[in-house]
């Protein structure tokens, strides 16, 4: 990620954005259906970004609820002004089914109770290439222990990235723990691109600079 520019008024932005952003997601932790007022499932992207692929996913799936986390407060802001614009656009009211998240993925066990989500989605990781920065991936077994416990039984993890390394390293880590791994593709736009895809931001830029996506479901039983 490049240069981040933070604005000024950026936290003042995000305490009045209370429909869509939660600055203390730790008073959630078990209840994230009662914020939603309803049992739908819960579907959560670790390392939202400027937050195009959750926004469009919670508008493509309105029977699914959709939290995007992320670490920067600037990011978070940005994937809140792209909810608005979509909904507008749309002609969607209410941003319903939509939360964004400002904290830090290391404690998504302060935020989530056992079994209360239902997927991860780890869209183009960052994939700390040095070894000595391995237990920062997202694939680390580290990680994946937490995602073992805040997940349900069959809950799932959908990963995409551009990174070989980083890919061989979490098919690795996924092995290592059994978990169960389906569809994965190597190149996943290589016979075009597939039915109700929804593209995030550095996905849309690799495509089209021709960069394999390589990609992974995992299914987690417990």
């Amino acid at each position: 990620m490049g240069r981040l520019r933070r604005r000024s008024d950026t936290l003042e932005f995000l305490k009045n954005a209370k429909d869509v952003v939660e600055l203390e997601p730790q008073a959630n932790k078990g209840r994230w259906r009662e914020v939603f007022g309803n049992d739908n499932p819960i579907h959560v992207e670790l390392g939202m970004g400027k937050g195009k692929f959750i926004s469009e996913m919670s508008l493509k799936y309105p029977e699914f609820n959709f939290i995007g986390i992320d670490l920067y407060d600037e990011l978070v802001r940005k994937a809140s002004e792209k909810a608005y614009v979509l909904r507008e656009k749309h002609g969607v009211p209410n941003i319903d089914n939509l939360r964004l998240v400002l904290m830090n993925i290391e404690k998504i066990e302060e935020i989530f109770d056992e079994n209360e989500i239902d997927q991860i989605y780890l869209n183009f990781s960052d994939p700390w290439p040095k070894k000595r920065h391995a237990s920062r991936r997202l694939t680390h077994a580290n990680f994946l222990k937490k995602y073992q416990t805040v997940l349900k039984n069959q809950g799932e993890i959908h990963l995409k990235t551009d990174s070989v390394s980083l890919f061989e390293f979490s098919l690795n880590s996924f092995a290592d723990l059994d978990l169960k791994m389906k569809n994965i593709k190597l190149d996943l736009h290589k016979e075009g691109t597939p039915e109700n895809h929804v593209f995030t931001e550095y996905e849309e830029k690799f495509v089209e600079q021709g960069i394999r996506i390589h990609r992974c479901e995992v299914i987690l039983l417990k």
